[in-house]
């Protein structure tokens, strides 16, 4: 039996459908119920993320942890409200369900952690991998970065096989926020003042893509106790993201090619300069080590993983 929390959020959705078709999978979710039936799928209801959390009813008979749920949004918060709010669930959230299933008989414990641990940006051609310090730069990655210290900490102490995975973005159908901004925008047909972007390099990661990893980390014995990065494979500009997710729209993209001096006085004046940086910089992973670990390459390619990710 393998345990899913975070089972009604983006990943956790896909992940366990997948887990369902081939086994039995317990799903655990907070506030919002697992929707659809699914055979060999046991739901959790009402399990929160907290240092108090008691986890010993849904780890019952289970092997595995796929640790998806997280805090992710802050709302109404600053500051030290902000900090405290994360680490209290994503780490010491975190860690209290790992302790718990390191008590109930767990063997391995897959943490969906994030490529924020690593930084916000890279050099063009210089792209992370697993071996960089960590330099997270928000509290959210912060959070991350000190719940995968702790799980390593109890993975030595307990001989629990912890697997550490850091996606950069995931897309796919039902994503959210920026991505699904730029996607309305495309089907829209409104012309974006993005066309200078074509020097920066970002990886992304299909949700089809993180899932089938994951899964991959359950089962693997080369996967204990390892941090793994996962992309498409494939580094994409600002300008080949938009006109490829155009072409899958079916609505090639109208970009305007303003200097990006100009877009940053401009995004700087609207608020939005933490968002022009996300369009701007570029973000690289080197997944080597996961294709040479666990034999793993990512079954579908960008203009595929596009095509799904806009169908609604």
């Amino acid at each position: 039996m393998i345990l899913v929390t975070g089972a009604a959020g983006f990943v956790g959705r896909a992940l366990t459908a997948r887990l369902a078709a081939r086994g039995c999978v317990r799903a655990a979710t907070h506030a919002v119920p697992f929707a659809g039936h699914l055979p060999n799928l046991t739901a959790v209801h009402g399990k929160a993320l907290s240092p108090d959390e008691d986890w010993s009813a849904a780890l019952d008979g289970v092997g595995a942890v796929i640790h998806c749920a997280a805090r992710v949004h802050v709302l109404r918060e600053s500051g030290g409200e902000a900090w405290a709010a994360y680490r209290r669930t994503n780490v010491d959230g975190t860690l209290n369900l790992a302790r718990q299933a390191v008590a109930a008989g767990a063997r391995r414990f897959v943490f969906l952690s994030s490529i924020k641990v690593n930084g916000e940006c890279t050099s063009p051609g210089q792209p992370f991998t697993e071996k960089h310090a960590p330099a997270p730069r928000d509290p959210y990655g912060v959070s991350k970065m000190e719940a995968e210290q702790g799980l390593r900490a109890l993975a030595r102490d307990s001989g629990l096989e912890v697997v550490i995975v850091r996606p950069p973005l995931v897309y796919g159908p039902g994503v959210k926020a920026n991505f699904l901004s730029l996607m309305r925008w495309l089907a829209r047909g409104w012309p974006l003042p993005l066309g200078a972007l074509t020097e920066n390099r970002r990886s992304l990661v299909a949700l089809d893509n993180l899932v089938d990893l994951l899964l991959s980390c359950v089962d693997h014995p080369a996967a204990a106790n390892r941090t793994f990065l996962v992309s498409d494979g494939e580094d994409l500009s600002t300008v080949d993201l938009l006109e490829r997710l155009g072409a899958a729209l079916g609505r090639p993209a109208r970009l305007i090619s303003v200097p990006v001096g100009a877009l940053r006085l401009a995004a700087a004046g609207l608020g939005r300069a933490d968002a022009l940086n996300r369009l701007c910089q570029s973000l690289q992973v080197d997944m080597r080590q996961t294709r040479s670990t666990l034999g793993w390459t990512p079954p579908l390619g960008v203009d595929e993983g596009l095509r799904r990710a806009v169908v609604r």
